[in-house]
């Protein structure tokens, strides 16, 4: 792990760091939160389309709802960086910043963009390693809302637990998701199901804890988009506890992710400790 930068905040530490990826192949950047105590618990946040691991760290706030928590967090980048892949940053919902945290099969992806396992192994790994913490939960906001409900149903064993703003729960039904599973994964759809919200619920994934929804009722890509009701009705159906909170008047951005941040928050320190 090699430091770029950090900042004294909130008596702990905003830093921003990379590292050699064994999943992808790549120098890969993350950001994290440290507070000043001795740190026994993380929290992964898996940010969306266009993102770095710079958008969450420095926009939402969650330094002072940290502080004095013993729980760090940490935000990868949204995709390997770098590559030349043809194509790759010629738009802002597909390839540069738009990995959807699957492990591509089709090339030319197939080689650096295992972000699947970047998470849930290399991310994993350094949080045990650096850190000494064995206790991880997970979250994320749109493309990441969706990243962290399919890594958590599909790893309840490493993630204690699971929270997203605006997540896009039913991919496999809305033109972001069928772009980019297409894209990384071919044409065959049965592979798609590994990486949809509402088809694991529906193939008998759950999680062990209530999962925490947000969504705001203005937000531009509701429901069109995200399909928030298909999760809902598949965790109904399933018997998967779900707490889905629909706020009026507000939209995608950050100003709602810091509003309702602290709940999140909560959310996972309950479970964390």
């Amino acid at each position: 792990m090699e430091v770029r930068k950090k900042h004294k905040s909130f008596g702990g530490e905003s830093v921003f760091a990379s590292h050699s990826s064994h999943a992808t192949s790549t120098t890969m950047s993350f950001s994290y939160f440290k507070p000043q105590e001795e740190v026994d618990s993380a929290i992964i946040w898996l940010s969306g389309l266009t993102c770095t691991e710079e958008n969450f760290i420095t926009k939402a706030g969650v330094q002072s709802l940290l502080a004095g928590t013993k729980t760090m967090i940490i935000c990868p980048d949204t995709s390997p960086r770098g590559l030349d892949i043809e194509g790759a940053d010629e738009s802002y919902d597909f390839g540069s910043g738009a990995s959807f945290y699957v492990n591509a099969t089709q090339a030319p992806y197939r080689e650096n963009y295992q972000m699947d396992d970047y998470i849930t192994k290399d991310i994993v790994s350094l949080i045990k390693e650096e850190f000494g913490i064995g206790k991880i939960s997970i979250m994320g906001h749109s493309m990441g809302g969706h990243g962290a409900l399919v890594l958590g149903l599909r790893n309840p064993e490493v993630f204690r637990c699971i929270s997203a703003f605006s997540p896009i729960v039913n991919p496999m039904n809305c033109d972001w998701g069928k772009k980019a599973l297409k894209g990384y994964l071919g044409e065959d759809q049965s592979s798609w199901k590994e990486y949809d919200a509402c088809e694991l619920i529906k193939s008998g994934k759950k999680h062990d804890q209530t999962i925490l929804i947000h969504q705001g009722l203005a937000d531009e890509f509701y429901p069109s988009q995200l399909l928030t009701e298909n999760l809902e009705e598949f965790c109904k159906e399933a018997g998967q506890e779900l707490q889905c909170q629909k706020r009026e008047g507000y939209d995608h951005s950050y100003y709602f992710i810091s509003t309702f941040l602290n709940d999140h928050i909560q959310h996972h320190l309950k479970y964390l400790k």
